[in-house]
């Protein structure tokens, strides 16, 4: 079913995918000329399949749940922020926030990723094709990163119990993270996220990085960290 945003309003067409229901077949939709508006596909939460032709403004696919969302053109600030399940795949790049406070499903860019990638991430698994911007993965307590191509300064800054892994290079390392054993565990859970996501890469060429938990806790002498 085509959507065409010349044709009906940005809140007519998220209130029909907001609304779709088991009950209903049609469940695959296509929008047209997005036009780079905001909150396209925002709030969604039906096991449902949309491809948005074009480039997407603020908070694309916001708060899924269950859809699959695949965006044919780059996205703006918080594509997929606050994204509890499903999967959102983005075909070109994305723009500062990518995942934001994610606690499930997949996001996957295809392209590259601005700064504070990941940032506060709950769960989600983010998978950047290319490389992403300074102070990723800032705050993220739960879930994985992961960076087939660099990283800039900063990463991991005051991380909890994330996991960064990076094929590339990484500029610097914010407070409180480090490089950690890339251990046979972590090899095996890498490559089942590749699998389920269908992604041709080998976890071994990969380096983890994570929490030395040192600001867990407040400490005077950590001060000038936090």
């Amino acid at each position: 079913m085509n959507l065409d945003l010349n044709k009906k309003k940005l809140r007519e067409i998220n209130q029909l995918l907001q609304n779709v229901g088991r009950e209903k077949n049609n469940r695959s939709f296509q929008i047209l000329n997005p036009q780079g508006q905001h909150a396209i596909c925002a709030g969604l939460k039906d096991d449902i399949e949309v491809s948005i032709k074009g480039h997407t403004g603020y908070y694309c696919a916001g708060m899924n749940k269950n859809a699959s969302i695949t965006v044919h053109g780059n996205v703006g600030t918080g594509v997929a922020e606050n994204m509890m399940s499903g999967k959102v795949i983005i075909k070109g790049n994305a723009s500062q926030s990518a995942g934001a406070t994610g606690h499930g499903g997949s996001l996957i860019i295809e392209g590259d990723a601005s700064s504070r990638c990941g940032i506060s991430m709950k769960g989600i698994n983010i998978i950047v094709k290319g490389s992403v911007g300074h102070m990723s993965a800032f705050m993220a307590q739960k879930g994985n990163l992961i960076i087939l191509g660099d990283a800039d300064a900063d990463l991991g800054d005051s991380i909890y119990e994330a996991k960064i892994f990076v094929k590339g290079k990484v500029k610097s390392l914010g407070s409180d993270c480090i490089e950690k054993q890339m251990d046979d565990k972590n090899i095996k859970e890498l490559n089942k996220i590749f699998k389920d996501l269908n992604i041709s890469e080998d976890a071994k060429k990969f380096k983890r990085y994570g929490s030395a938990r040192n600001l867990y806790n407040f400490k005077i002498d950590n001060v000038s960290s936090y």
